[in-house]
This record gives C-alpha cells, structure tokens and sequence, in this order.
C-alpha cells in the first residue's frame, strides 16, 4: 500500500509537469479519514524526495453535509489528487467531478469491530451469531462515511434488526472510535 500510495500522490505530477521544476510547487490532496493514517506517514517522505509541498485537506467519501468530498468539490474545490473509497469515488466519476479512467486502485480495506475491555467477546462466527450479538449491544458506534453507510444501509436491514439497534453515527475516521468510551463514561454516570 505504502507504494501505491505514493504512486497516487505521484499522479498528481502528471496532470502538472510543471511542478518538478517549480521551486514552490505545491499539490493540493483532498482525502477521506480511511486512508489518513497512511497518508500522514507517508507524507513527510514524498515532500523531502520530491521536494513537493502537499496542502491537504478532507472530507468523507460518502455521505451528506457540507465537508463531504462531493459538496467540496460541487462548491468549486480543486485538488490535484482525491483519495476516497472507492463507492464515493464511483460516485464522483458518475457525477462528472472525477475524471473517468484516471483512478488507482490503492487498497482493500476489510471491516472492524470492537468492544469495551472487559465485555465479553461477541459471537460473530455465523450470521445468526452476528445478528444476536448486535441485538444486545447497547450501542452501535460507527463512522458516517462509507463504512458506517454500509453497515446502516445495507447489513442491518438484511440482518432484519435496522429498527431494533441503538446506532450512533459519529465524525468519519478515529473519532468513532474515541467515541465508545465517551458514551459509556456517561452512561456510568446515571
């Protein structure tokens, strides 16, 4: 992954040969929580070899609201390079606001689970276990990017328990994560 990425930082060059011979070359990278992690590793090291700075920002690869990929570059937001999941970019490319052809596969990405330390482990080996498990959760906490979408949209309901689960849906990228032991912090509090 960490050479891909680097590759898809590197497409950017492509489209603005320019920018190897400006001494104040800049590249602007739009990029969604699922890969920023790598991304910020990575970073530092593309700029020193290629003597590129990178000006980034975000925004989640789905979803609604005004910090989506999508509404940013529907406002007039321009990067060189975007980086998103690929149900958001399928989205973008139908939508005309990526071109068609230029992307690059960088990852699979498998989902995740956890729980607070000292419950017990769920039993997620058969689809009835999963489904049991979830109906006793007390809360499902999940990303509002592409990820949670996923879960919310489409598991649940097949699952048949949509209705019957308390779901939190939280900032796209660690913050769902941080937000677990918040909300149970505050449950212990009542």
């Amino acid at each position: 992954m960490r050479t891909r990425l680097l590759n898809c930082l590197a497409i950017g060059l492509v489209a603005l040969p320019a920018l190897s011979r400006d001494a104040h070359a800049e590249l602007a990278v739009m990029i969604s929580g699922g890969f920023a992690l790598a991304y910020q590793e990575l970073l530092p090291e593309f700029e020193r070899t290629t003597g590129i700075k990178v000006v980034t920002t975000s925004g989640a690869s789905q979803g609604t609201g005004p910090t989506t990929i999508k509404a940013q570059l529907e406002r007039g937001a321009r990067p060189d390079v975007v980086i998103l999941s690929k149900e958001g970019l399928e989205e973008l490319i139908a939508a005309n606001r990526i071109v068609d052809g230029t992307e690059v596969g960088l990852a699979s990405s498998p989902l995740g689970a956890a729980v607070r330390a000292g419950s017990p482990r769920p039993d997620v080996a058969t689809v009835a276990a999963l489904r049991e498990s979830l109906l006793k959760a007390r809360l499902i906490t999940m990303p509002g990017s592409t990820s949670g979408m996923f879960i919310e949209d489409d598991v649940l309901p097949r699952l048949r328990i949509a209705d019957r689960v308390s779901l939190k849906v939280t900032a796209p990228g660690v913050e769902s994560t941080r937000a677990v032991p918040r909300w149970v912090e505050s449950r212990k509090e009542l």
